[in-house]
């Protein structure tokens, strides 16, 4: 039977799906995968920290928090110019979607208009926009509409219940409340978490439930592998076991079959073998480029030989020339996230 669209999973269910037998958890991720994507395509984006550093919150996973002692230093918001070169770089690499990070709870009003300048650089390289800038109110998310923004990052970390044990200075509320002006203002979401955090397994599959029963599934779902920063709190944790993010993975493609499910922090130390598992588990996205904000992430070099080695290839990027009319594939980019059926005229957007 087709994948069911649902909203309304429960706990127990996704955890009878971590329960399964991995071969059999393998094929059903792969069958869900194979009704709404190309198996051999895998979309590709580039993210770059536009302000780094200095965040005065607390969550124990992150270097960029000013109250930790990590090397990270903080700095001023790049200047658009700046950022429009890095834009233009990752391009020529073969990223299609530019993401900025900026290190901040929330941006100040008179930060908009600076961060917009660099979103409508970006779209006008061809390339599609995404920001994560912390918390957002809705006359915010309306104005990185309005100068061209495609996508928001907001992650929910964690299970609700876990939550507590990670960050204090936020509540869960906040995030979902950012989420919904994000959903109303037009943008699509990019929205996950974190792993290996000490959480148990039903706490993974809480999370899932979380993202999976948002009022729309995001667009992207980025599944983060902890990264051990000395100096945070969460430095000395237990790392996961890797068949047990092969299991988020899966179970997130289940229950978000249309969503694009993205390898992201700590894939710098994934093994090709272990990439390989996750991308036959139903990840398709990743992102490209030799640093993540402020920790590593594979070059591209590496990418492109994995990719060569699994007969994988970028997801071609649908350009319409207007909504009514025809659409064309750019030669060398990569795909838009797609959570529904394509518009009649093709185009992806």
């Amino acid at each position: 039977m087709p994948s069911e669209i649902r909203h309304d999973w429960r706990r127990e269910e996704l955890l009878a799906l971590f329960d399964l037998p991995l071969p059999e958890l393998l094929f059903r991720a792969a069958s869900v995968h194979r009704e709404h994507f190309d198996p051999a395509e895998v979309q590709v984006s580039t993210l770059l920290s536009v302000k780094t550093g200095g965040c005065p919150e607390d969550c124990g996973y992150c270097p960029q928090a000013q109250r930790y002692h990590t090397g990270v230093d903080a700095t001023k918001l790049m200047d658009t110019d700046e950022v429009l070169e890095k834009a233009r770089q990752a391009k020529a690499a073969g990223a299609s979607r530019f993401c900025m990070g900026a290190a901040w709870r929330s941006p100040k009003d008179r930060d908009i208009p600076k961060v917009a300048a660099m979103i409508a650089g970006v779209k006008a390289l061809g390339l599609e926009t995404c920001a994560t800038l912390g918390m957002l109110t809705p006359p915010q998310a309306r104005a990185l509409r309005e100068a061209g923004l495609d996508y928001y990052n907001h992650n929910l970390d964690t299970a609700p219940e876990f939550y507590g044990d990670i960050i204090h200075t936020r509540q869960y509320q906040d995030r979902l409340d950012t989420l919904g002006h994000v959903r109303e203002a037009g943008l699509k979401t990019c929205c996950g978490g974190i792993v290996g955090m000490g959480e148990t397994r039903e706490q993974r599959a809480g999370l899932l439930q979380a993202l999976a029963n948002l009022p729309a599934h995001p667009d992207s779902v980025p599944i983060n592998r902890l990264v051990q920063v000395p100096g945070t709190p969460l430095a000395g944790t237990a790392e996961l076991d890797p068949f047990e993010f092969v299991r988020t993975i899966a179970v997130a493609r289940i229950a978000m079959p249309r969503s694009m499910v993205r390898l992201s922090a700590g894939r710098e130390a994934m093994s090709d073998e272990l990439q390989a598992l996750c991308f036959a588990a139903g990840a398709n996205s990743i992102f490209y480029g030799e640093k993540l904000l402020t920790t590593g992430n594979p070059d591209v070099e590496r990418d492109q030989a994995l990719f060569a080695r699994l007969g994988l290839r970028p997801m071609p990027l649908a350009q319409c020339d207007d909504r009514h009319g025809k659409s064309t594939v750019a030669g060398g980019t990569v795909h838009a996230d797609i959570t529904g059926p394509a518009p009649a005229c093709g185009c992806a957007a």
